[in-house]
């Protein structure tokens, strides 16, 4: 049995050496390597693309939330040393005043915000507000735009309705019913004794 296993091997080899096997178009494309990298990389690419997509989605939405709480921390100190107060600024003219604090991809009509005072520290709820909805899931809610006196303690909450973009696989960071993700920057402060 192993000297016909070697006799079968040894006429397989000489069959490998004749030139008219070693051109056979069959054996040649066998030898082919030029496209695995394209076949490999088709197997690959979906996912790695959703990965790509997922890293640059989470980035944005990470970036524009520090983008929001610089802003709220900036604004928040205008009516923190009393300027808003002073100057009558109404909800309108804070919003557009704050909105010239965000990039311009931001878009001031998906910014909202609502300042209120509270009795003391204990009472301070900084939770995200409850929002309502429309026939076409748009927020419905009018918000508070009460700054408050010398000494008064102030909740900031600025919210923004970012576009979330849905990826491939079904990757979303979408949170509201609308599609978009909500990012919300608070910021509890007390007035200065201006």
């Amino acid at each position: 049995m192993l000297a016909q296993s070697l006799e079968t091997i040894s006429l397989f080899r000489m069959h490998m050496s004749s030139s008219s096997f070693m051109e056979s178009k069959r054996f040649r494309l066998l030898q082919d390597q030029r496209g695995t990298a394209i076949i490999e990389f088709a197997i690959v690419a979906a996912p790695f693309i959703a990965l790509l997509l997922a890293v640059m989605q989470t980035t944005l939405t990470m970036f524009t939330q520090q983008v929001l709480e610089t802003a709220v921390e900036k604004n928040g100190r205008t009516i923190r040393v009393g300027q808003v107060q002073a100057d009558g600024i109404s909800q309108s003219a804070f919003k557009t005043q704050l909105c010239k604090t965000l990039p311009k991809y931001v878009d001031c009509a998906d910014v909202m915000i609502d300042i209120r005072t509270a009795n003391s520290m204990a009472d301070v709820d900084s939770s995200t507000l409850a929002l309502t909805y429309d026939g076409s899931n748009n927020v419905t809610n009018s918000w508070k735009y009460l700054t408050g006196g010398p000494g008064d303690i102030v909740i900031m909450r600025l919210m923004y309705q970012m576009p979330a973009i849905g990826g491939p696989l079904g990757f979303t960071l979408a949170n509201m019913k609308n599609g978009r993700r909500l990012l919300v920057a608070t910021s509890v402060f007390k007035n200065e004794s201006y």
